[in-house]
């Protein structure tokens, strides 16, 4: 049966990806059908049920900049909250929130049940239809036809998934959920590659089993920080989480029972993730450290489970059993939900362009972990990507690319489609090169302009945006130009052993700042002197990025150049000078001659 409505854009899979992709189209005022598998599994915590931490923080601070609703998701629903590395410079400060991981679910489910331009459908979609080498729509499992004038795909762990406990292994796409069967075969059908990873978590614990009295506490922050610029004040009774540790002991046995490991026995061949390893992998590949962190995280205010974080796992059960009472706390620990590995289909990114569209089939967009990617963060980030670009595609205009010296969104986007992965993709600081711009605290500066235009974001909320910039730097030019003890305040601000409370306590501080606005202008006056190196370096990227490569340029025409550069950059087709400097393997020679070829071609004579 064939759908006689066309929507603007057919979106597949409402985890954290589909959601964002779906909002920001429809709240652009087009109408968007949205597919999921389980109308009860929308907005899922697959993994642990936390938003944020180091990198990722920043990413969600960039998504709720650009209009998304993953930040304010978390404010609403989450039980905890903690600025982390606030003991390190600002560039790495990071902001993590425990969530509740149903409150969640049922929070997203309902922003996307009252989005009006959003029509939800439970169904399973098995192919991609394609006419002409571009996608028209989708076609689900019960041979249900839905026509749109775009196609995101954002599937996440599901296509052909493969759950692993010991040496039981079955079809899920989650535990306990059926996998997307047909879609993956469509894919290649059209010429789409796809690889093999695979990710995994660990056991779900009951909180009465557990000796908290000796275990070490971690409370949240007070007061704490919100995630969102668009939520004022958080007020929220907040959950501890608990410290622990494996031992020698929970080490010994892991190695014994390696060989009952689908990793170690070899059932497993997709690639799991080096930053995100299982226990056996932490036990075997850090073979001197004594133990491991293990922290437990409460999933929410109405559940007794407890996630046990650092303790992914795919051992049977009996010896995950035997494995979490070795762990101080854990003796009696009784076991809710057992750990598991699966194994999934997903695409490499280098097929897309950096609008996320495939190459190979036109008006198809993948976003999430089908590009190869873990983590919620950037799966929504990929989301709200693909959904302006989907916009973008629709209004008939070029496509939007934020680069990697505007936000770690760029970084990520650029990584994967320049450098692409042979890993779950995880976004780190150190991935950034210009990390002291791109701070948590200041995404709102670099970003919301966009979201504004894009209309996500309110005239008031940007308004109050520009209100705050001008603020911060009203208050930086002030302490240019005031003194004390003839030194003006911003060179005494610098000193190692003086912060703006040093200005307070001598009644030379602006009252009307905020404390995140007071800690921006700190950052801003103690680390001039780097920010200043790192806009020089910013002006060097952008004019690298504006030295363009045409798209029909034939890569093997060029003399000089190695094969294997002329078949990289076929692949890849990068827009950009600079965006051809990242692609790995690529040498400076090979850019050299790349620039006085395309220097030569614009010197040709017009017919």
């Amino acid at each position: 049966m064939i759908s006689t409505r066309k929507y603007d854009a057919v979106v597949v899979g409402a985890g954290h990806a589909g959601i964002e992709a779906a909002l920001a189209i429809s709240r652009s005022g087009y109408q968007v059908l949205l597919l999921t598998m389980d109308l009860d599994s929308i907005g899922e915590m697959s993994c642990n049920p936390a938003i944020g931490g180091l990198a990722k923080g920043h990413i969600v601070r960039e998504i709720d900049a650009l209009g998304g609703e993953m930040g304010l998701a978390t404010d609403a629903t989450g039980i905890q909250f903690r600025m982390l590395n606030r003991s390190k410079g600002p560039a790495v400060w990071a902001p993590r929130a425990q969530a509740d991981k149903k409150q969640y679910h049922i929070y997203m489910k309902r922003v996307l049940e009252h989005e009006k331009n959003i029509h939800l459908m439970q169904a399973q979609v098995t192919d991609i239809l394609v006419r002409g080498g571009k996608c028209f729509g989708v076609r689900t499992q019960i041979g249900q036809e839905f026509l749109g004038e775009t196609v995101i795909l954002s599937t996440g762990t599901f296509l052909e998934g493969l759950v692993h406990i010991g040496e039981v292994h079955y079809p899920a796409g989650r535990n306990s959920e059926s996998p997307a069967i047909g879609l993956s075969e469509s894919l290649r059908k059209h010429g789409i590659e796809t690889v093999r990873f695979k990710t995994g978590t660990p056991p779900r614990l009951h909180a009465k089993s557990i000796d908290w009295s000796v275990l070490e506490e971690q409370k949240g922050d007070d007061p704490p920080s919100p995630f969102s610029f668009r939520t004022e004040k958080l007020q929220v009774d907040q959950l501890s989480c608990y410290l622990t540790y494996t031992n020698e002991r929970t080490h010994d046995l892991i190695r014994k029972n390696l060989h009952r490991s689908p990793l170690y026995a070899g059932h497993i061949v997709g690639i799991g993730a080096r930053y995100c390893p299982s226990i056996e992998d932490k036990v075997v590949k850090f073979a001197d450290k004594t133990r491991h962190q293990i922290y437990l995280e409460p999933e929410g205010r109405d559940t007794s489970e407890i996630y046990a974080n650092g303790l992914p796992t795919s051992l049977p059960q009996d010896v995950q059993d035997e494995m979490i009472h070795t762990i101080q706390g854990l003796e009696n620990a009784e076991v809710m939900r057992w750990g598991y590995a699966i194994e999934y289909d997903c695409v490499p990114p280098t097929q897309l362009d950096h609008s996320l569209e495939t190459k190979k089939v036109k008006i198809l967009f993948h976003a999430g972990q089908i590009n190869c990617t873990s983590g919620y963060e950037e799966a929504a980030a990929q989301g709200i990507m693909a959904g302006f670009n989907v916009i973008r595609k629709l209004r008939g205009q070029t496509p939007f690319v934020i680069n990697r010296s505007e936000a770690y969104i760029g970084v990520l986007i650029d990584d994967l489609v320049t450098r692409g992965t042979n890993e779950p993709y995880r976004m780190f600081t150190s991935r950034a090169e210009f990390r002291l711009l791109l701070r948590q605290d200041n995404a709102d500066e670099r970003l919301m302009t966009y979201g504004y235009q894009f209309g996500l974001i309110s005239k008031e909320t940007y308004e109050r945006c520009r209100a705050r910039n001008e603020r911060i730097q009203r208050e930086i030019e002030r302490l240019r130009h005031e003194f004390i003890d003839h030194v003006t305040l911003d060179r005494y601000l610098k000193r190692p052993d003086v912060d703006y409370k040093s200005l307070a306590d001598k009644g030379l501080h602006n009252q009307n700042l905020t404390a995140d606005e007071i800690a921006r202008v700190e950052a801003a006056v103690k680390y001039e002197g780097y920010i200043s190196r790192q806009l020089i370096e910013v002006n060097r990227f952008k004019k690298l990025e504006g030295k363009g490569i045409p798209e029909n340029t034939d890569f093997f025409k060029i003399r000089g150049i190695r094969r294997e550069t002329q078949e990289k950059l076929s692949k890849i087709r990068p827009a950009s000078i600079g965006q051809a400097s990242r692609i790995p393997g690529i040498t400076a020679c090979d850019l050299s001659l790349l620039a006085v070829y395309l220097s030569r071609g614009e010197k040709k004579p017009a017919p």
